[in-house]
């Protein structure tokens, strides 16, 4: 049940991930679209502006030379006559049409000391419409309904003779001669600023061979990727002739402006889910893990207390025999036995009592300035008979220049004591222990090596983690409930310091405490 709650959280957090993420890049992809849009838009009326200013100078130079010139070098005039005739209603619609073609010999900047004709035209229309009556005696007469006359230049017309002009230029004229650096840069501008893209830009303009100009912004290299193009200017078949292409360095975080507020509440609400489910796996895992080890703490304290409860019952059951009461030196033998009983039942009942005062951050000391390695002298008394039944040896290696701390003496002896003990727990043969003190400038140290079975890379992670206790198979190989080195960490970190273990399997383990000095 446990894995399958772990699978459908993960599912459903790995889909809101997934969801939150597909919007995230939905949304960027749109903006850059806009933004390509707008930029494309804008670059489309700077061709356009372009390539109306060249024809606009043309047309001036050459609409400036014939209003100066009154006279035009020949004229001729031209009369157009259409007419139509309704019999079924009687009428008749006439269209009269004269131009008046004036010739201009125009000399232009860029064809050198060559000429064009340019034609003037300007014309007269005439709409003519009449009803035919019959008259009594049978005889027609006409009567003018309607007539209209148009006066002056014909301009649409005159247009058209542009075009070869216009082809004439653009195959004479050089590109920096038709448009100048300072020109484009301030054109393109005014048209981005129109679409609201305010950003610094680079430009360059290549042939439609993608050759490069000298129409660009500084050291301009091409980027396919990164630019924006659009045709500026066309040649005399009116093909694309030259690319103009635009690249934003600092696009992105234009972009991503307008959406960044949303974005960063995505993302932020993202990092909060992920934190949450982690922090709920995390509990999840950890309370599972508890709950295992305390099931292995409650089985281990059954069986630590079954063998002394049945000790102690024996013990009486052997003082009430009428041959054994009489016996004073059994009976005090039995009595000794029940007494050491009650006495590691007692124990078994103060390590269940301290490990409930560090769970409920209740242990508190008072603390008084002492020399640390008498404390270990001491803790080396105690378990020196431990040692000596194991046919062991403790070696001490006191080279600390500073041993004087602010601390409490009870229960940094009973800190010691527990690493000491530790040492011969775990040792499979006659234990070998070496004590080692050393000083720095802040800090105060002791190391405790042993010989023993040490501990692999996991278990020195959950040394000091409560109930733990690394098994080897049997769960009552080694005796205790895992409280010793929690014990431990916890009065040295409320004596502001470290506690840390390096330890490999078959070679024993070294625990080094480093306690603050005065």
């Amino acid at each position: 049940m446990f894995i399958i709650i772990v699978v459908l959280m993960s599912v459903s957090l790995i889909g809101i991930i997934t969801v939150q993420l597909y919007w995230i890049n939905n949304a960027v992809q749109s903006r850059k679209e806009q933004f390509k849009n707008d930029v494309q838009k804008s670059l489309g009326r700077v061709a356009e502006r372009i390539n109306e200013k060249e024809e606009r100078l043309i047309e001036i130079q050459i609409q400036d030379f014939i209003d100066h010139k009154i006279l035009a070098d020949n004229a001729q005039i031209k009369n157009y006559l259409f007419q139509q005739i309704d019999t079924a209603n009687n009428r008749k619609i006439t269209f009269g049409t004269t131009v008046l073609e004036e010739n201009f010999e125009i000399p232009l900047d860029f064809l050198d000391d060559e000429k064009i004709i340019f034609t003037r035209l300007t014309g007269k229309k005439d709409f003519f419409k009449s009803t035919f009556i019959k008259s009594p005696d049978n005889i027609f007469t006409s009567e003018e309904n309607e007539r209209y006359t148009f006066l002056g230049r014909m301009k649409s017309l005159e247009k058209s003779q542009f075009s070869q002009i216009m082809k004439d230029y653009k195959r004479l004229n050089p590109l920096n001669q038709r448009v100048n650096n300072r020109e484009l840069n301030a054109t393109i501008k005014e048209e981005l600023t129109k679409t609201n893209i305010d950003l610094d830009f680079k430009y360059g303009v290549y042939t439609n061979e993608g050759l490069a100009t000298e129409l660009k912004s500084g050291y301009y290299t091409i980027n396919i990727e990164e630019s924006y193009e659009y045709p500026l200017l066309y040649d005399a078949e009116n093909s694309p002739e030259h690319i103009l292409y635009v690249t934003f360095p600092t696009k992105n975080d234009h972009i991503l402006s307008g959406i960044s507020n949303i974005l960063l509440l995505s993302l932020f609400f993202i990092f909060v889910i992920i934190i949450a489910f982690s922090s709920s796996l995390y509990q999840l895992i950890k309370q599972k893990k508890i709950s295992e080890i305390k099931t292995d703490f409650i089985n281990n304290m059954t069986h630590e207390f079954k063998t002394p409860i049945a000790t102690i019952n024996l013990a009486l059951d052997s003082i009430k025999n009428p041959k054994i009461i009489v016996d004073s030196e059994k009976v005090l033998r039995y009595v000794k036995m029940i007494r050491d009983e009650n006495k590691r039942m007692h124990s078994q009942v103060e390590n269940v009592l301290r490990i409930s005062i560090l769970e409920k951050n209740q242990l508190t000391i008072s603390k008084e300035t002492f020399d640390i390695q008498d404390i270990i002298e001491d803790a080396i008394n105690h378990i020196s008979l431990l040692i000596d039944d194991r046919g062991g040896s403790i070696e001490k290696h006191f080279q600390a220049i500073t041993s004087e701390i602010s601390g409490n003496e009870f229960h940094l002896l009973n800190a010691i004591v527990n690493m000491l003990e530790n040492a011969i727990k775990y040792s499979s043969e006659a234990p070998k222990i070496d004590v080692y003190t050393e000083s720095t400038n802040k800090f105060f140290i002791i190391k405790i090596k042993d010989e023993g079975i040490g501990m692999g890379k996991a278990a020195q992670k959950m040394a000091f983690d409560k109930f733990y206790r690394e098994q080897k198979g049997n769960i009552h190989d080694v005796k205790g409930h895992g409280l010793g080195l929690a014990y431990v960490k916890e009065i040295v970190e409320k004596h502001h310091g470290t506690v840390f273990v390096e330890s490999e399997k078959g070679k024993g383990s070294i625990f080094t405490v480093k306690l603050p000095l005065n």
